[in-house]
Formats: C-alpha cells, structure tokens, sequence
C-alpha cells in the first residue's frame, strides 16, 4: 500500500467523496483510512458498500449532498466527467467547487520518489505496459506495472529507490489527472473508441495528448496513424520533451514469440526506446523481449487441439484491435461479437477471406450477421460463448484435412462485453474455461 501522509497533509483535515467502489476506490479508502482520514463512498452498486464500510468508510448517497465541506472527490475512471453529461455526483462537486480527481493524480500527490512511465493509446497499452516491465525487470531494474492493469495503483508496494512505476493510463484516468504527467510518456496510436465519453475523436485525441504535459519529460510516440502524426507536430513545436518517434515499420527491432504480428511491432518498438532512455542497454533489452511471455487475453494461446490452435484475444474490444490478430492468421474460426462500438465491424473487409466461418455472439449479432453476409462469410448465430466454442471446435476439428491445414479456433469479438459479461477478462476466462474442458475431453 502507497504512504499516503503527504497527500494527507493537503487536505487540511477535510474528508475525502470516494465515488465508485472497485478496486482503484478501495484501495483509495484503504490508504486513507490507514491515516485515520474521514471518508464517504457511495457506489450504485449495492453489493460493493460492504468492503468499503469494513474499511471503516461511511455510505452515503453523495450526488444528494452538499459536497462543500470535503477536500476532494475521487472519481472512479468509468464515471462521465464531461461527455454525453457530467455525472450528477460530478455536477455536484463543481458546484461545490470540490475538486474531482483519480487515483493516479492521488499517487502523484503522495510523492513516492519513483520514476514514472506512462503508456497509452487506443490499442497495445497493456502488452506494451506488461513488455516495458518484464524488459527493465530482466535487465535489473526494479519495475512495477499498475494503473489500468493488474493492480490498482494505491495497493500496490513501491519498487525501491531507483526503480520505475510503470502505469498503464486509460483516456478516463488521463481526464483525472489535473496535474500529473509521467516522466516518460508513451502514446501508440489514436483510432476511434470511447467515443460515448468523448464526443469526438478529435476530444478524444485531445485528453491521449495530455499525458505529454509534463515539461522536460520523455516522449515516446508511435508514427502509424494521423492522429499521433499530428501530435508529433506539436510536440516538436512545444521543444521541452525530448522525443523519441518509434514505427511499427522500424528496421533492426527484436522479435519475441509472445508478440506476433505488425501491431506488436509498434509495441515493441515503444517499448524498446523507454528502455533505452532509462539507460538499458540493447543486448539486455532485445534478450529480454524474445523472452516475454505474452500477456492473457491477447491474442493468447490458450491450447492446441489435434493441431488447431485456440487463441484467447477477447481484449480485441473493437474493430482495429481485432484487426490485429485476424492480420496474423489464416483458416480462421472465428468466434465475433458483444455489444459493438461505433462503427462495428468496419475496416475489416479485407481480412474476410482468411475466414474459414464465424461463430456471432452478443447483442450485435444480427448486425454482425448482416455484415458478414455482404462479404460472403458463412457464419453461424450462436448468442452465448458455449455454443460458440461448441460450433467452432466441432468444424475445426473437422476440417482439419482441408487445403491450408488446420485451422485456428479465436476468439477475437471485436465489441465490448458488457452486455453478457463484466469485462473482457471474465470473457476470456470462459474462453479459456470452455477449451480446457474440451481438451480433456479428446485426450479421455
């Protein structure tokens, strides 16, 4: 857990608003009840006031008070700020002029000492966060991840002096962060997403390029689409970071099994220009990278069955991060669908002819399935994974003897999994869940 005392001291004895009770609100409640700091949560969920109560918080519906007497609000990263409407808690706070911030600024209030390295962008962030740590771990430098992966950053225990925080940054926790900017900042790409909180891509870009704010910094930027090529501009004009301009078409980049395809490359390659700014050396950074694992629910190999392999990429939440992984392989089952973002399955009209058949899920299915038809993919209705995984296994396995071999059975929805899930990892487990069963059940 992060010491908070030197956030503490600036709240002049006021209470904390705590609204939204995941694990980033928890562990705010935690570290600020551990210095004995009045706290009042409220979350819409009521199944979530109990951990927060047990912490010693109170329960109060906030959005119904005068939030004039608190020192600030914390802002769970999945509540509206601005877009399509501030929250009513969110109205109620700059009415109080209560300032509203996340658990990253808090972190940054707390002065730790530590190097910070920020990434992120539409796709990529958590291989390239997960990749940035494994590379400075492996070559000695103590490295934490946090943020938007694994844990959230007030639980987390501090490398020590001289080791580096490593943060996955969502647009949503950038929005709540007034004053922190990481000392090395890394943006991947800009395509469309979130657009329900933004309003346009354009506002949207806006909050990405935010995370360059901090004067004298570091600035690692992928070239790959025009968004950040506008951004690029920009901060060659501005002249107070250094930076550093990475491609997915950079030349003389390692390889690692764990990180196929081109979109890894630009992974990679950001990865590869934090590492050398911190001071790594490339014999350590290329060893390291060609050692990465991989990270679950990308584009993860979760078995091979009789030479068909089932790959876990449930984290493909929109068209362009299904892109990828359909860009990778052919003779594709592929299990497709959710609740869609805007725009679909759109962008995706070339990779149509690496679709062996496709097994549609979710709330989009019968758009999905209207779309799949106008490009001639045969495909099944199949409304739950289960059945899902059912189809596709049984016609994997059966085809295996077709022209181009066996195939592979992936799950990569290109949607959101809310409408039948509580996130995508949830998703993935079940994948994963439901190919572990049919594994034991051909090797019986």
């Amino acid at each position: 857990m992060i010491d908070a005392q030197k956030f503490v001291k600036t709240l002049g004895g006021k209470p904390v608003a705590v609204f939204g009770l995941g694990k980033s609100g928890l562990s705010v409640i935690a570290a600020l009840r551990e210095l004995s700091v009045k706290v009042v949560a409220w979350d819409d969920n009521a199944a979530s006031h109990e951990a927060a109560l047990r912490m010693g918080a109170e329960i109060a519906r906030l959005e119904d008070m005068d939030l004039s007497p608190f020192a600030i609000l914390v802002l769970a990263p999945g509540v509206p700020l601005h877009h399509p409407v501030p929250h009513p808690v969110v109205i109620a706070a700059r009415h109080a002029g209560v300032e509203v911030i996340g658990d990253i600024e808090i972190l940054h209030r707390c002065g730790h000492g530590r190097t910070t390295v920020g990434i992120t962008g539409t796709n990529g962030k958590s291989t390239t966060t997960a990749l940035i740590a494994h590379i400075l771990n492996e070559g000695g430098v103590k490295a934490v991840q946090c943020g938007n992966i694994g844990d959230p950053v007030m639980g987390v225990s501090l490398p020590p002096r001289g080791g580096v925080l490593v943060l996955e940054l969502s647009s949503f926790q950038i929005d709540l962060c007034p004053t922190f900017a990481p000392d090395i900042a890394v943006l991947l790409n800009v395509t469309p997403d979130h657009l329900d909180r933004h309003g346009t891509i354009g506002e949207y870009a806006d909050v990405k390029e935010r995370i360059f704010d901090k004067d004298g910094g570091v600035a690692v930027i992928a070239a790959d689409d025009d968004w950040t090529k506008k951004i690029i501009e920009r901060l060659k004009q501005k002249k107070s970071n250094t930076l550093y301009v990475v491609s997915e078409n950079d030349e003389n980049l390692p390889e690692g099994k764990a990180l196929p395809g081109v979109h890894n490359r630009q992974n990679i390659a950001a990865a590869v220009a934090v590492c050398r700014a911190l001071g790594l050396a490339d014999e350590d950074i290329f060893a390291a990278v060609e050692s990465f694992p991989g990270l679950n629910h990308r584009q993860f190999l979760v078995e091979v069955i009789n030479g068909v392999a089932y790959i876990n990429d449930s984290k493909a939440t929109n068209a362009d991060a299904a892109a990828k992984a359909l860009g990778c392989r052919r003779n594709i089952y592929w299990i497709v669908g959710g609740r869609a973002k805007e725009g679909g399955l759109e962008g995706l009209e070339s990779y149509m002819d690496r679709i062996r058949h496709a097994f549609v899920i979710g709330e989009a299915a019968e758009d999905f399935s209207l779309w799949l038809n106008k490009y001639g993919v045969a495909h099944d209705l199949c409304g739950t994974l289960d059945v899902a995984v059912d189809r596709a296994h049984a016609l994997a396995q059966g085809e295996r003897g077709k022209p181009g071999g066996a195939g592979v059975v992936l799950l990569s929805p290109a949607c959101a999994s809310f409408d039948q899930y509580k996130n995508f990892e949830q998703r993935g487990d079940h994948f994963a869940e439901l190919v572990a069963e049919l594994a034991e059940e051909v090797a019986a």
